[in-house]
């Protein structure tokens, strides 16, 4: 059985890591935090922080996470590149001269 956020959580997850709708929801998270009003208004003693601290954290999470991605698909694309040749790459010998 799924709790009634679990959906919704999903969903966050699935759409933010599409890169069609991932600012749209980036902007949208943001202006939600930003609005005075909220689904649990924050002049409620916790319940009104809470909602916040926990739509921050989902947000820095996921966030984290696709840039985390994007470093490493960048990373293995760039040793499949340097790994195309067997060779090493070519050294140039520099020969320093002071300048008085």
């Amino acid at each position: 059985m799924k709790f009634p956020l679990q959906g919704l959580y999903d969903w966050y997850r699935s759409t933010i890591r599409n890169p069609k709708y991932r600012w749209w929801i980036v902007l949208g998270t943001l202006a939600y935090l930003l609005m005075p009003f909220d689904i649990a208004p924050d002049f409620l003693p916790v319940i009104g922080q809470l909602d916040d601290a926990l739509l921050i954290t989902l947000l820095f999470t996921e966030v984290s996470q696709v840039v985390i991605e994007r470093v490493k698909s960048k990373k293995e694309a760039g040793d499949t590149f340097a790994g195309a040749n067997d060779e090493a790459p070519e050294s140039v010998d520099v020969n320093a001269v002071v300048i008085e």
